[in-house]
């Protein structure tokens, strides 16, 4: 057989022998040694092949049989040669004879000794833990999960009606994936997302509670049925405004002790488990199996809902059992007088967990008013969650708390975190007084004023002018949602909860040149146009017929949510659309 290196009469010679062998870039070479006479050449190279095929196989094992090769390719068991022919075997000690090593093998040693250094070298203290760190990151992603555990891909959809698909485990919560969804979004969390389960074909959505399971839900749902990822400022508004959702003469201890029970205790009965709360009222129910509708008096206690067969009357002879609180879930009926022929427009449903998508066991209830579809929906879920609806409600509080003293605070448009400011001195300082705070802002509008008009007679800087920039300027915001109907602000308003102070800007149908402002207050949706108005040659818009004048539609939103002004409430919360 001919080796690179070495001469075909070395190989064939009967007085040569193949002794050790080493590599020379990437080549493998074979080096003669002085003959032996106990050694057969045939039954050596045999031997040779046989190493080699059990090397390709597992190199851990062929290194132990093996000689290990120092730098310069000889073998560090054998000892100096004698090349003298009459040297015996008493006077030198047996050679053993190296094995042909493969390249590759070779390469794998060099790179386990390369790693062993580097392990060796200190390590270097990480100085940004908390960005590199899945165990302490706020957002639970698949990629943080432990090895192993499955994952589901679920279709969201955004308002827009484009949807993407998610991996997520089979532990995954609602506000785990709501949170998923805002970092991948890049929205601000603000603890005000939520996960609407919608059922387009028996029009019909609810809110997934944070604590539920986002895979247990998608197993009771149909195949036409998806997820929405939307705001809702309402989910929790019930503990900060307790009387609003739920009026006196709908709570049935007000109605036997004849007085007003405090908010905080009014929750507490709903929370506890001890006590029997109870919510009584005039309810819409619609006969299964028809499309008739009847007026009845219904009970929501925690064992379910029922209904009074004799007036008013609650004496258990009279009262007939509708609907389970456990095994049941309340939703909001989006479409109710054009599939139902509900008699008002304010309709929701219970739907029992098994219900797929058969309409003749949904138990269709519909209410008066907007006030009362609320309360009997926010107390079906009080008496069916007690206290976990609760920690969901203080969980981001909590973490809230802990962070800031890390991190500075997203600033907030609430008016509790803005405050007016004087900064004409070195240093600035807050204006308590409300009279020098009303002077300070009248005072800034004439700035506005003036710098406006010395922009117009000397020219602005930008490419736009300053007129026309005004006009634009504001399109980006996500409170403005250009041409939309007033029937479409309506349904934005319905869907992200209405609570006061919910608002959004639109371009006026009836005036190309003039906004609207729409606004909720007490769950009722106003509207308020935007006229503008010409003052010395500069277009100012106003929302009180020219008493105040704002250059661009950003400054009028910044001041209502300082100011209420001639608005029922201040400006509180964007309706806003995201897209995913």
């Amino acid at each position: 057989m001919a080796v690179a290196g070495c001469p075909d009469y070395f190989l064939h010679h009967p007085n040569y022998q193949v002794n050790s062998s080493f590599l020379w870039n990437d080549v493998l070479l074979f080096c003669p040694s002085p003959p032996d006479d106990d050694v057969d050449l045939e039954a050596l190279v045999n031997d040779m092949n046989s190493s080699l095929e059990s090397l390709y196989s597992t190199c851990s094992g062929q290194q132990t049989e093996s000689t290990p090769l120092l730098h310069n390719g000889q073998s560090s068991s054998s000892h100096q040669l004698h090349h003298h022919p009459h040297h015996t075997q008493l006077n030198q000690p047996r050679l053993r004879r190296s094995q042909p090593m493969h390249i590759l093998a070779v390469r794998r040693l060099q790179e386990a000794e390369q790693q062993l250094r580097t392990s060796s070298l200190p390590a270097i203290p990480n100085p940004f833990p908390e960005l590199c760190s899945l165990a302490n990151s706020p957002v639970l992603s698949p990629g943080s999960l432990p090895p192993g555990e499955p994952s589901t891909g679920i279709y969201v959809f955004s308002e827009d009606g484009l949807g993407k698909v998610v991996e997520i485990p089979a532990g995954m919560t609602a506000r785990d994936l709501c949170q998923l969804l805002v970092y991948k979004s890049h929205c601000v969390d603000d603890n005000s997302w939520a996960l609407v389960e919608h059922h387009p074909l028996l029009g019909l959505e609810r809110c997934l509670e944070d604590h539920e399971l986002v895979i247990q839900v998608q197993a009771s749902m149909s195949s036409g049925s998806r997820f929405l990822f939307r705001k809702n400022y309402a989910k929790y508004e019930f503990f900060r405004n307790t009387h609003t959702f739920f009026p006196e003469h709908m709570v049935a201890w007000c109605q036997e002790t004849n007085r007003t029970i405090p908010p905080s205790q009014l929750l507490q009965n709903f929370l506890a488990t001890s006590s029997c709360p109870e919510i009584q009222g005039y309810l819409y129910v619609k006969d299964v199996g028809r499309k008739s509708w009847k007026k009845v008096y219904m009970f929501l206690r925690r064992s379910g809902l029922y209904c009074s067969a004799k007036g008013t009357s609650k004496e258990p002879r009279h009262l007939q059992f509708l609907a389970d609180l456990e095994d049941s879930s309340i939703f909001t009926v989006i479409t109710g007088k054009k599939l139902h022929g509900a008699p008002t427009d304010y309709e929701f449903c219970i739907k029992p967990n098994k219900c797929r998508g058969e309409s003749k066991e949904l138990r269709m209830l519909c209410a008066e008013d907007e006030q009362g579809r609320t309360c009997w929906m926010t107390a079906f879920r009080l008496f069916k969650y007690g206290i976990v609806l609760y920690q969901n409600y203080k969980i981001p509080l909590q973490r809230k708390t802990l962070l800031s003293h890390f991190s500075a605070p997203v600033r907030s448009v609430s008016e509790n975190s803005l405050v007016a400011m004087d900064f004409s001195g070195r240093i600035g300082r807050v204006i308590e007084n409300p009279l020098e705070a009303q002077s300070a802002a009248m005072e800034e509008g004439h700035a506005w004023r003036k710098r406006s008009q010395r922009m117009n007679v000397l020219g602005s800087h930008s490419p736009l002018h300053h007129s026309s920039l005004s006009s634009v300027i504001h399109i980006a915001q996500m409170w403005f949602h250009g041409r939309i109907t007033r029937e479409e602000s309506h349904r934005l308003i319905h869907q992200q909860g209405q609570v006061d102070g919910l608002f959004l800007l639109r371009v006026s149908q009836s005036n190309p040149k003039a906004f609207v402002l729409t606004l909720c207050h007490h769950q009722k949706i106003k509207h308020f146009q935007i006229l503008p108005c010409e003052e010395d040659g500069q277009v100012f818009f106003s929302l009180d017929d020219g008493a105040t004048k704002f250059t661009d539609l950003i400054q009028l939103v910044e001041f209502y949510q300082l100011n209420r002004g001639v608005l029922p409430c201040k400006l509180k919360h964007p309706c806003t659309v995201v897209a995913l």
